[in-house]
């Protein structure tokens, strides 16, 4: 292609994708992979939203660290098996059998995290870290070879499919979060289930099929939003937001379908491949599942105490810090505290093969790199240099998941309070349904009503609506009163990015189209320096938080709000970006691939996040539960880590920024046009 379609504005939708149908400038195929995509995430954010809480709350009892080491190594793998299907479906499957195949075992697993025991848990986790690994890369490079080369559309295109994943992302905690913790965990695992089966059969099922499943599964869903939420007016316009974007986007879909939808020529097995290798894949497959489920579970029943088996013991750690003194500096202890955790997690079994996959995975795109010619060499380089970039960013933005979760459950005051106890109500004993508000206050016999109280009294009364009896002391004076009804879970806050992401993710689309119009268009790179310091920006809003947090160490819920708008502003400059730039910066054979190594590279960051979230544990686990402070005890280290998060992240944008000239020479653009 001689020119970028912003130079030619005159030239055909029709001539800009190869003949193919189109719907608002974008081909119709991009609207069937966003709702596939969309319930697939639904799925998968479904499960995450739930999963540390669920760890700690139900029937595992874990205590912080192992809740996080747990959920380290699963988000890590299921990021690292993406490497490997990209290489699959490149040498053998083809992207769509890819999808196919993925699909079935993460809706198996789905399915079996519905069951409470321990083994099927961790089998639950390793089918769905296998499926993502087929499912995840190929249905963006699908969505990659929608458009021809030097299209202008790809940023565009991708940040629309961008925000289909966000849509089913949104969804997931106002239903699956929402229900499982207000009804019983099964039942929100149960409706991530539902969800992938409805994407999977949207990828694979005739056009009218489709076209039904996408209007049913829409209007069931907004309803279900509509019904199942907590009874206050915030989370009801949420909730009332996020049922009209699927509705609109399933009405957008149908007549996307209705005009050829995804043509059969995409994502077919490479030239000169047939089926005769399949059945490789799948008795590797096969294998897999009881290697990663041993991985996930850090073979805790093999050690002797039941804990995960670390390969390197805590003597050989330390003596490799060295010791700090007393009174050295807080930078100096910061630095030793997050060696010791590194070396812990990569001497544990998950880590170990992360790294020595990722050495021979990154070794391998390396080696094939320099047997390029000139021009191709220059823009791989730039490839792996941002796929660094995005590394460190996801390493502190999927805090979300694990401590920016637990803080919102412990230090956000998420109640719409109905009234407040007075000086006059002293002496009385009223009848209360207890929530997040009474936390810090005193309650009986001189006891300080706890989180793990709380947690407590919901595990002994399966009814919603139980009270307590509660005696009001002058200490009580200014605590509020409400039902649950007005305590907004904490998984439902999971949503809150997806939602920005809805909100704004047309308007930087839009943003880009107008920049690149005025030949004002900001590299990849600069978009990526802008993404980091904004993500820092987020942080610094959790930090100030923290740090104005009220007498009972709980934090507004405007700063988690603004740090949470600030974070997605950064994503939506990185991550939609990210991945166009990975289709039009690799070598046709090696796309794939390379899409692969953006997820191993964002496994590291899950597996960083992991380790950055261990420096906020506070709570031990038991038989009876875990054990957590009060949050005038851990506000000042959740707010401690996010700071220096903040500050990290703004420096690497820095260091983004003035790498950016010379990533922008060699990404060669003007040759691709």
């Amino acid at each position: 292609m001689s020119v970028d379609d912003s130079v030619k504005p005159t030239r055909s939708d029709a001539d800009l994708h190869d003949g193919q149908s189109t719907l608002f400038g974008h081909p119709t195929g991009l609207y069937t992979l966003f709702f596939a995509e969309m319930w697939e995430r639904f799925s998968y954010y479904g499960m995450r939203a739930l999963l540390v809480l669920y760890m700690i709350k139900g029937f595992l009892k874990y205590g912080d660290e192992q809740a996080y080491t747990v959920y380290g190594a699963y988000t890590a793998l299921v990021y690292m098996t993406p490497f490997f299907g990209g290489l699959l479906a490149d040498r053998v499957l083809g992207q769509r059998r890819a999808v196919i195949l993925g699909g079935v075992l993460m809706a198996a697993g789905h399915l079996l995290m519905t069951y409470e025991a321990q083994w099927p848990f961790f089998i639950a986790l390793s089918l769905l870290i296998v499926g993502n690994g087929f499912f995840k890369p190929n249905i963006s490079t699908i969505v990659g070879s929608l458009y021809p080369k030097g299209s202008g559309k790809r940023d565009g295109g991708f940040t629309i499919f961008y925000m289909g994943i966000n849509l089913g992302a949104a969804m997931s905690p106002l239903l699956c979060g929402y229900v499982g913790e207000t009804y019983g965990w099964h039942y929100g695992f149960g409706l991530a289930t539902i969800g992938m089966l409805i994407g999977l059969a949207v990828f694979v099922m005739p056009t009218v099929v489709t076209q039904s499943l996408i209007g049913l599964g829409a209007a069931v869903s907004a309803i279900g939003m509509l019904v199942f939420h907590p009874d206050n007016p915030w989370t009801t316009a949420v909730n009332i937001f996020v049922a009209v974007a699927l509705v609109a986007a399933g009405a957008i879909a149908c007549v996307a379908l209705s005009r050829g939808g995804l043509s059969a020529d995409k994502g077919q097995r490479p030239e000169g491949m047939d089926g005769r290798h399949d059945w490789m894949v799948y008795l590797g497959t096969l294998v897999a599942i009881p290697v990663l489920t041993l991985l996930v579970s850090g073979f805790s029943p093999l050690t002797d105490d039941g804990k995960s088996l670390q390969l390197i013991p805590n003597e050989t750690i330390n003596s490799f810090t060295g010791d700090v003194q007393e009174d050295a500096s807080a930078t100096s202890k910061a630095v030793r505290s997050i060696a010791v955790v590194f070396l812990k997690e990569v001497s544990k079994p998950a880590g170990l093969v992360l790294t020595v996959i990722g050495i021979i995975a990154f070794g391998y795109l390396i080696i094939q790199t320099f047997k390029l010619d000139q021009i191709p060499r220059q823009r791989m380089i730039v490839a792996l240099v941002l796929i660094f970039f995005q590394m460190l960013f996801f390493a502190f933005f999927e805090q979300a998941g694990s401590s920016v979760n637990l803080f919102t459950d412990r230090n956000v005051d998420r109640v719409v309070e109905a009234s407040v106890v007075t000086e006059s109500m002293v002496g009385e004993t009223i009848q209360i349904e207890p929530t997040q508000e009474q936390i810090g206050y005193e309650w009986k016999d001189g006891e300080v009503f706890s989180i793990s109280d709380l947690d407590q009294l919901r595990a002994d009364h399966e009814a919603k609506g139980f009270e307590i009896d509660w005696t009001i002391r002058e200490s009580n004076v200014g605590m509020g009163i409400a039902s649950r009804d007005a305590e907004l879970p904490a998984s439902l806050f999971q949503s809150v990015n997806p939602i920005f992401i809805l909100l704004l993710g047309l308007v930087f689309s839009a943003l880009w189209t107008q920049l690149r119009m005025r030949d004002a268009d900001p590299s990849s790179p600069v978009k990526f320096a802008f993404g980091l310091a904004l993500l820092g920006l987020g942080f610094g809003a959790f930090w100030y938080g923290a740090v104005n947090a009220n007498g009972r160490g709980m934090v507004s819920i405007s700063w988690l709000l603004l740090g949470y708008l600030l974070q997605t502003m950064g994503e939506l400059c990185l991550s939609p970006v990210g991945l166009s730039t990975m289709t039009k910066l690799s070598p046709r054979h090696l796309v794939s691939t390379v899409m692969g190594g953006w997820f191993l590279a964002t496994a590291f960051s899950q597996y960083l996040a992991a380790i950055i979230s261990q420096l906020t544990g506070v709570s031990e686990g038991g038989d009876t539960g875990s054990v957590i402070p009060l949050p005038t005890e851990t506000v000042d280290v959740y707010g401690g880590v996010f700071g220096t998060i903040a500050v990290t992240a703004m420096l690497s944008g820095l260091a983004c920024l003035l790498l950016s000239p010379w990533l922008s020479r060699w990404m060669h653009e003007q040759d691709e046009r």
